[in-house]
């Protein structure tokens, strides 16, 4: 049952640990359900660090993004194969 949690969960990727963390703290503040997490190799970014988020937050979370003007590598999702995918 987990892994199927875990794969309904979206992702972003950072290419520095200063956003990945600058994130964190700003989706907290919103009150948005996140986990700090590695990123999976299958995905390129300069940072270890990727924050895990529910799909239901997804525009919260872009807009948070772009009102902030965050830099992220980009926001992943897995499809039915497991493959990340770039949103």
């Amino acid at each position: 049952m987990e892994e199927c949690n875990v794969s309904g969960m979206m992702l972003i990727a950072f290419d520095s640990t200063q956003q990945a963390l600058r994130t964190e703290m700003l989706l907290e503040y919103a009150e948005i359900e996140i986990d700090l997490f590695p990123t999976p190799k299958e995905i390129t970014a300069g940072c270890a660090l990727s924050i895990q988020f529910p799909p239901a937050a997804l525009n919260e979370v872009q807009d948070i993004i772009t009102q902030e003007r965050v830099e992220i590598r980009g926001i992943f999702m897995r499809d039915d194969n497991m493959i990340y995918i770039s949103i």
